[in-house]
């Protein structure tokens, strides 16, 4: 299966220092990519990097703040200077807030939306305009939600920031084509991250656990099927997808 190779093949990965990120970003090292792993926390990137380097990997750690255009030109700059041409990014920085509704705090929205969103299309808009400068094309995986399609309480920046990175990742797919980029999102239902910790051991996670068709939550491996797919050559003809891998809950 020699089209789901990354060798030779340089890629971002926003929020890698922990949950979903992390994990995106071993995936890829594991077949070859070169990886830059962005986050705000320098340690945990820096470990990631030695665990990657350990299997004979290539990583660098650079501090980026997604919300903040400089920090991000700046990622992207240290990212092609360490690592070459870009011709992947996996968008995966984001935050959630959970509390009732009325309760919710203008601070809260901001945060929750200006990291998801905001911060996902900036990310996304520089490195496209990287891939376009050097014209070698590449793909862009943003990393949205089921509570992006299926709705939920408490969390209201949250879903409407994922619904709203859904749309971005469709119009941008629209746009990008003629530029040989590609632009697809994964919709992840619930699986182990620090958002989630210790919330499935308590009723209301075990009652949520019993409403998933498949009766249990995902495994971070589940995901790396659609995570080669669109990032590989194995997915070429793909742009505007979006992957939900939820275990049916949003049926």
């Amino acid at each position: 299966m020699t089209r789901f190779d990354l060798s030779g093949k340089s890629a971002i990965v926003t929020g890698a220092g922990s949950g979903l990120g992390r994990h995106f970003a071993l995936t890829l090292a594991r077949v070859g990519a070169r990886v830059a792993l962005v986050g705000r926390e320098v340690d945990p990137l820096a470990r990631l990097a030695v665990e990657i380097e350990a299997f004979d990997g290539r990583a660098v750690s650079i501090k980026a703040d997604v919300r903040d255009p400089p920090s991000v030109r700046h990622a992207i700059e240290a990212a092609e200077t360490e690592l070459g041409a870009i011709g992947i990014l996996v968008n995966n920085a984001g935050t959630a807030i959970s509390k009732p509704l009325l309760d919710q705090t203008e601070e809260d929205w901001d945060l929750v939306v200006d990291t998801n969103l905001k911060g996902a299309w900036l990310v996304a808009q520089e490195t496209a305009r990287h891939m376009v400068r050097l014209g070698h094309g590449g793909s862009i995986v943003n990393i949205a939600s089921v509570l992006g399609v299926k709705a939920s309480s408490h969390v209201p920046g949250y879903a409407a920031s994922k619904a709203g990175l859904i749309q971005l990742t469709k119009s941008m797919a629209l746009e990008l084509a003629a530029h040989k980029i590609r632009v697809n999102a994964i919709c992840p239902g619930y699986f182990p991250s620090d958002m989630t910790k210790g919330f499935f051991s308590t009723p209301q996670g075990d009652k949520l656990i019993r409403s998933i068709p498949q009766r249990r939550i995902g495994d971070l491996a589940d995901l790396d099927g659609p995570l080669l797919l669109l990032a590989s050559d194995a997915g070429a003809y793909m742009t505007g997808s979006v992957l939900v891998v939820d275990g049916g809950l949003s049926l």
